[in-house]
């Protein structure tokens, strides 16, 4: 007993000793970066040219198939929107299953499938792997075209085009890839109304033809189930795929701007801009600068709220919500660097500024060992998780034919991202950050932004606008502003507005009014249900009948309402609430101070007064046409947890109910999907039930 007590002392001592000697004041050593050993995923090949691969991993009794048809860049032309359609009828039936049973059959498996004009996908249980691949198989080599489905898909499609055809989101996204690519490369091409219009069953089935081929085709499969196995279904269902390889298009290589530019698109609704400051990399995955590349980029803004322009521009400025930074690589041709945010209007020139600096900082100066070293750690860090994924070493397996890179460069990877210096952070940002090429997209409210935007100076130089509108087509610089005639003020505005919906008298004898809108959306009916008194408000949503939502404002209460419960909304929202009581929001304006008349307007081609009521969470503007008097839109802009949420609705075709005209369609937005409803009924002096307050 006391030879072990003597040697566990003599044992502490050596320990405590080692410890001492350790020096605590300075960061250990990173060690060498851990080697990364891969499972190979299994190939085998068809004669047909579809490449498979499998990798087996039995942990949960799932199997998942991917389909990966890697063709060149397609180029659409007038057809632009041909693709889509295709893929949106795909993985509905087949020419041997009906559309129903095959939805059907994947619900009855709990399995997921879809197919889209380049590729599938399906995951469901082992048990029915071999089934889903026949479904799979069936469904993606023998689509059942209908000229009834067709029409559908393309009445989905245009209704969505119109949806975003006001969104500053979408023009800035549509101009600026064309803008960078030219409207004539398959990157800078966008799709049209007109386009789809153009479209007939014969072009999708064309399409199909000619683009859904096995020639540069992967199938990867990856789960509970062995090569085997995977081998024998491939061989049954996808041998009939017959051999071909997609048509050659030849099309124009894009170019740079030739200087730092704004390309500037008005968008007169935007209640904030939408920028993006671009350029061309001609970078490949097999090029030696890819890694150091992609951690430049990191740096500025690729790796979210540790980037610099997220600190920037969100944590020290308070610009925006978010910015990132995306540098692309392609084996066809040029990618872009791209850096966006969606700001203010009022800060929009100073956000310019700003991305243009952190820009030039990665260009002209090193970056420092903190940064590089935690950029690199986080780097690897999101590789590693990566890797706890079954579907990660078929993708990895799938990528290095793909983009003909070294076998080991993913075995590889930590230990060449370790390998990275400073001076090779700044040395590739020099060669692919080009902030002297820099093509800045902005799309916003020319009235309230551009006045600034043409003071921006980049490098001690004033940086150039040139105009564009919403489909990439140069145009004169916008009229941003309307003088307004003499003596028009809000009030004017509101007089003549309750003099074309019948008369003041008529509006001030109404006490209560409760007015009901119908529309349809997603396969729904959505209905909404409002009424105002003087001092109270009630609006309810309800989805076939069912109330999804209610906002109630009664005195000092305002809460929204979700089945039986009720939340509380915040103290500014009910401030700003008050500001649009009454029968009619527009009695209250003349008597709000901050009530402002902006000027004038196009809203659908119309000239309107616009009118705005700011607010601490809903800041609200309301649109009144010069010629009528009658209000055409209404917009809000709610602030709430660091978001913005937009909302607008347009009013149309006026409707005389007891006296006073009321709009009997309303056009607004549900998510993405744009809704049109429509009056059902106007209640004047509608006999108020305390419960419906409640």
């Amino acid at each position: 007993m006391m030879k072990k007590l003597i040697f566990t002392f003599i044992l502490t001592l050596g320990v405590l000793g080692a410890q001492a000697q350790v020096d605590r004041t300075k960061m250990p050593e990173p060690g060498p970066a851990p080697k990364i050993k891969l499972e190979k995923a299994e190939q085998f090949k068809l004669g047909n040219g579809l490449t498979v691969l499998v990798v087996e991993n039995h942990k949960l009794p799932r199997v998942s198939i991917q389909l990966d048809i890697d063709n060149p860049p397609i180029l659409e032309g007038d057809k632009a929107g041909v693709a889509s359609l295709t893929g949106s009828m795909l993985g509905k039936g087949s020419k041997s299953i009906s559309m129903d049973d095959f939805n059907e059959e994947i619900d009855f498996m709990g399995a997921s499938l879809q197919i889209y004009s380049q590729g599938a996908f399906a995951s469901g249980l082992s048990k029915y792997f071999p089934r889903i691949m026949e479904l799979m198989a069936d469904a993606a080599l023998n689509p059942n075209f209908t000229q009834e489905e067709f029409e559908k898909e393309k009445e989905k499609l245009i209704t969505g085009l119109k949806t975003s055809e006001k969104s500053g989101a979408a023009i800035a996204g549509r101009v600026r890839q064309a803008l960078a690519y030219g409207k004539n490369h398959p990157s800078g091409e966008f799709v049209t109304e007109e386009s789809v219009n153009s479209v007939t069953l014969p072009d999708v089935e064309q399409f199909y033809k000619d683009y859904f081929v096995p020639a540069n085709a992967y199938l990867v499969v990856v789960g509970d189930t062995d090569k085997k196995e995977v081998e024998k279904l491939v061989k049954e269902y996808f041998t009939p795929w017959i051999k071909a390889t997609p048509p050659s298009v030849q099309f124009s290589d894009p170019a740079d701007a030739q200087y730092t530019q704004i390309n500037f698109v008005d968008v007169p609704n935007a209640v904030q801009s939408e920028i993006w400051v671009e350029n061309l990399v001609d970078l490949k995955k097999n090029d030696p600068d890819y890694l150091s590349a992609s951690l430049a980029n990191f740096i500025l803004g690729g790796g979210g709220f540790s980037g610099r322009l997220m600190k920037n521009l969100r944590q020290d400025k308070g610009y925006t919500y978010s910015t990132f930074s995306s540098l692309g690589n392609n084996k066809w041709g040029p990618a872009t660097f791209a850096a966006n945010a969606g700001v203010r209007n009022a800060v929009t020139d100073s956000a310019v500024v700003a991305m243009l600096y952190e820009m030039n900082r990665m260009v002209e100066e090193p970056v420092s060992d903190k940064d590089l070293e935690i950029a690199k750690a986080v780097f690897a860090g999101n590789f590693v998780m990566q890797l706890e994924k079954p579907a990660t070493v078929a993708n990895y397996a799938v990528d290095i034919l793909k983009q003909d890179l070294p076998e080991d460069f993913y075995e590889t990877f930590l230990e060449k991202v370790d390998a990275i210096t400073k001076e090779d952070v700044q040395r590739v940002s020099k060669k692919y950050l080009k902030p002297e090429n820099a093509r800045i997209v902005v799309a916003g409210k020319g009235s309230e932004v551009l006045e600034n935007l043409e003071k921006v100076t980049f490098n001690e130089r004033q940086v150039p606008i040139k105009y564009y509108n919403k489909y990439a087509t140069p145009t004169d610089k916008p009229e941003v502003s309307a003088t307004l005639p003499e003596g028009v003020n809000v009030q004017s505005v509101v007089d003549a507005y309750f003099k074309a919906i019948g008369g003041s008298e008529a509006v001030d004898k109404i006490t209560s009014l409760k007015l009901i809108y119908e529309g349809s959306a997603m396969g729904a009916t959505i209905r909404s249900e409002e009424l105002r008194t003087a001092d109270r408000y009630a609006q309810t949503t309800f989805m076939n009948d069912a109330p999804m939502m209610g906002i109630i404002a009664k005195g000092d209460e305002l809460f929204m309402k979700q089945g039986g419960n009720k939340v509380p909304l915040p103290e500014g929202m009910k401030n700003d609430m008050k500001k649009s009581m009454g029968i009619f929001a527009e009695q209250s304006f003349a008597s709000i101070p901050d009530v402002k008349l902006v000027g004038i307007e196009s809203v659908d081609d119309k000239k309107a007064y616009r009118i705005d009521v700011p607010g601490e969470t809903v800041q609200a503007s309301f649109f009144y046409d010069v010629e009528t008097g009658l209000k055409i839109k209404e917009a809000t802009v709610v602030n709430m947890n660091g978001q913005t949420q937009n909302q607008e609705s347009f009013i149309k075709d006026y409707q005389e109910v007891d006296g006073i005209m009321f709009p009997s369609i309303k056009i607004g937005s549900m998510g993405p999907q744009q809704i049109e409803t429509k009056l059902l009924e106007a209640v004047i002096n509608y006999e108020v039930q305390e419960s419906d307050f409640n």
